[in-house]
């Protein structure tokens, strides 16, 4: 008994907060879920960004729906970036089964069912609010650790946003970039060698190889006009809940590129325009990545990088980036030091690598007097997890097993007609709909090639005029007139009449 006791003592400390917070569940011991014992996160803290992770099958999406649910209610904005599309059921009430009264019964958590604001938000061509940027936002250099550039080639991508700029030529999607590279090598070849140096034909190929990359993986719907404002995140409805936006990613499983490309761009948007909120109470906006693996798979070495910085500064803006995945070991150990809250399902043990990721995912989480943390890792049920997070001290919290509570929401996915109905109702998807393709470099260019192309005609033309009058009459010229003046003279006026005359005689 008194083991129990010294564990519903220690988890209730290690837990305990001044501020608001959110109940995730009760702590489990020896297989017994405990009454007494709630798992609790500080709303300060959830800037500090997390990691949920787990088998498939093992609750990973529920979690995030209820903490989805908890932010909303305490009118914290979310960002979910839903890959399987089983996330859209939060918008709709759930329904109340007998599992579910069990186990709030267990926890002691009270229950009730409730609907939350969504705004349904797409990179593709799929109903909701359409998400773009323009080249010119994304700025020289995440734009080249984005196609994976080197040194030599990120300087030659400079140099056209150099000469853009200097030219008032804006860049705004793929084609007006393809069109700047082709110009530069051809036309304008002469113009970029005298103000910008040479640029080798085989580093511009190199760019524009890797921008038709991109834009087969549907880049080019992204690129674009209107931006997206992120303010539009930051939203709260009537009854003062933050809205929850589902980036509905179903169609681009098979496009990292395009998903990672949108990803950091988001990121480095938001760090620029959000100001510095130093040690708030809650956090301004929380971003879940689902599928985190798809982007750290693809990601070079220079977006790693990229992603580690922004990660690590952002939390500043009152900003917390969770990541989904299956296997903590799918996200880079610089990301992975960074997360306060890490929320752990069952992983399954088949192969000799599944044992070694589950001894290696037990080494990430805090020693525990009550559990063979490994051992747990393959004995949690279904809605089961350890937690581990950081208190208000930013000290991490002992470790939990947790059973954790039930969505208020639906826990299935919108039908065709009711994701119809909220995209009628969102004044986003009206705003966003239209689409601008102002003149930017695209136009501008083929203005200046056509001008060039009739200055070289009229040129041409005004040498072969003077040639001519420079040379002479010609040949052709001279034997005219010479005809002329023989048909014309006298002697061959009377001798054509007196030819004339005997042939009438006869």
């Amino acid at each position: 008994m008194s083991r129990k006791n010294d564990f519903i003592q220690d988890i209730t400390n290690g837990y305990i907060s001044k501020g608001e917070s959110i109940i995730l569940g009760g702590a489990i011991l020896d297989g017994e879920a405990l009454a007494d014992a709630h798992v609790k996160i500080p709303l300060k803290t959830l800037n500090r960004h997390g990691l949920i992770a787990g088998a498939t099958g093992t609750g990973k999406t529920k979690t995030i729906q209820v903490l989805s649910e908890q932010l909303s209610t305490f009118g914290i904005p979310v960002l979910m970036m839903d890959i399987k599309g089983d996330f859209s059921g939060i918008a709709k009430e759930g329904e109340e089964k007998p599992f579910i009264t069990e186990r709030h019964a267990k926890i002691k958590i009270p229950y009730s069912v409730s609907s939350f604001p969504v705004e349904l938000l797409t990179l593709s061509e799929q109903n909701g609010v359409r998400l773009r940027a323009t080249i010119s936002e994304f700025g020289p250099v995440l734009f080249s650790r984005i196609l994976g550039l080197n040194d030599t080639q990120a300087g030659v991508v400079s140099v056209i946003f150099k000469y853009c700029d200097d030219n008032k030529m804006p860049l705004l999607d793929l084609k007006d970039i393809k069109k700047v590279i082709n110009y530069i090598t051809e036309e304008g070849k002469n113009e970029i060698e005298e103000h910008y140096g040479q640029i080798s034909t085989s580093t511009t190929g190199t760019i524009l190889r890797k921008i038709i990359e991109l834009e087969q993986q549907g880049a080019d719907l992204f690129f674009g006009e209107m931006s997206f404002d992120v303010e539009d995140l930051m939203r709260i409805d009537e009854n003062g809940k933050g809205y929850i936006n589902i980036l509905r990613l179903t169609d681009i499983q098979d496009k990292p590129k395009l998903f990672s490309t949108f990803m950091l761009s988001l990121l480095a948007e938001i760090y620029q325009q959000m100001p510095e909120k130093g040690d708030s109470d809650q956090p301004e906006l929380v971003i879940f990545i689902d599928e985190a693996h798809l982007i750290f798979n693809e990601a070079s070495k220079t977006l790693l990088e990229q992603i580690e910085t922004i990660v690590k500064l952002i939390r500043s803006k009152g900003i917390g980036i969770y990541f989904i995945t299956q296997n903590p070991m799918d996200i880079p150990s610089g990301v992975l030091a960074q997360l306060g809250l890490k929320i752990q399902h069952a992983l399954r043990a088949f192969t000799a690598n599944d044992r070694k990721a589950i001894k290696q995912t037990a080494d990430n989480y805090p020693t525990s007097e009550y559990y063979k943390t490994d051992e747990v890792l393959t004995s949690l049920g279904i809605g089961e997890a350890l937690v581990t997070a950081l208190n208000e001290k930013g000290i991490p919290t002992p470790l939990a097993a947790t059973m954790m509570r039930a969505p208020m929401s639906r826990m299935d996915i919108l039908t065709e007609s009711e994701i119809q109905e909220i995209n009628n109702k969102s004044k986003l998807v009206k705003k966003y709909s239209e689409l601008i393709d102002r003149e930017s470099a695209y136009e501008m260019l083929n203005k200046k090639i056509t001008s060039i192309e009739q200055e070289v005609a009229a040129q041409e033309q005004e040498k072969a005029t003077e040639k001519e009058q420079n040379s002479g009459p010609s040949t052709a010229s001279v034997v005219g007139k010479s005809v002329l003046k023989v048909l014309t003279s006298a002697t061959f006026i009377r001798g054509a009449f007196g030819i004339l005359t005997k042939i009438f005689k006869k």
